[in-house]
């Protein structure tokens, strides 16, 4: 029998001020992006130095702060050099500096953001993720709530999943439970949708890495969000291959079904 559980840290692992500081970064951050883009978009600059200088703006100013503010972290940035001895830290500090950096270069588009997480004991304890293009901010220090359960004749569940890369398990959980399915850019984006209400299911299959999902899964705890492996097991950080392939962050009500679904077609 499945049994559905959420990634729960322990309360005294990270300190309010960790918290904050991810959240701050994350905003500081998202803030120099929106200026880049601006002013490069304004220049007529190609979408390829778009990309190239927001992943390098946001990687050296994460990086500065963190050393700045945290000097005996680890750091394990999906634009820097992967660090071994990370493995041996107490703390790491898991960034995607830019999570949907082709979403970043394409005028009017909003579903990209910062990720700012931190593992302890190979637990993600606080996080934070913006979405910069929206104004919005979520974060593991605010506890925030998910937005009750609101499925009816008119409002279906939905199921999020990548655009164009749309994996078989979403399609088949999406029509198990009678979803709709709905398909967005980054990471992030699709997994803050869960903790927003806008979706209520979020499945990935197909490869992702730790920067993708670590800041994200310690929003969606502090939401009270299941998050876990496709086949329930948790989701662990801070591994020597930080290939993390799959992933399920849903409302909790939701868990134990969809976990069902999925493992009956293993």
């Amino acid at each position: 029998m499945l049994v559905a559980f959420a990634i729960i840290a322990e309360p005294t692992s990270a300190t309010i001020h960790d918290h904050r500081l991810a959240a701050r970064l994350a905003v500081q951050t998202g803030r120099l992006l929106l200026g880049l883009r601006q002013r490069l978009q304004a220049q007529d600059a190609p979408r390829t130095l778009l990309q190239d200088e927001g992943d390098r703006l946001a990687h050296e100013h994460l990086m500065e702060q963190l050393h700045r503010a945290r000097p005996a972290d680890a750091v394990l940035s999906e634009e820097g050099t992967d660090d071994k001895a990370r493995l041996n830290a107490h703390r790491t500090w898991i960034i995607d500096p830019l999570d949907g950096t082709r979403q970043f270069a394409q005028e009017a588009r909003t579903d990209w953001g910062v990720h700012v997480g931190l593992v302890i004991n190979n637990y993600p304890c606080a996080g934070a993720v913006t979405l910069p293009a929206l104004g919005l901010l979520f974060s593991s220090a605010d506890k925030p709530t998910p937005m009750p359960h609101v499925a009816t004749a008119d409002r279906p569940l939905r199921v999020i999943a990548s655009r164009g890369r749309l994996p078989k398990a979403a399609i088949r959980v999406a029509k198990e439970l009678k979803a709709d399915l709905v398909q967005l850019g980054a990471a992030g984006a699709k997994a803050m949708a869960v903790v927003r209400g806008e979706c209520d299911i979020y499945v990935h299959s197909g490869g992702q890495y730790e920067w993708d999902s670590c800041a994200p899964v310690a929003v969606a705890v502090a939401a009270r969000c299941h998050a876990s492996r496709l086949n329930g097991e948790p989701l662990l950080y801070n591994q020597p291959d930080p290939y993390l392939p799959d992933i399920l962050i849903c409302r909790p009500e939701l868990a134990a079904a969809t976990l069902s679904i999925l493992a009956s077609e293993q």
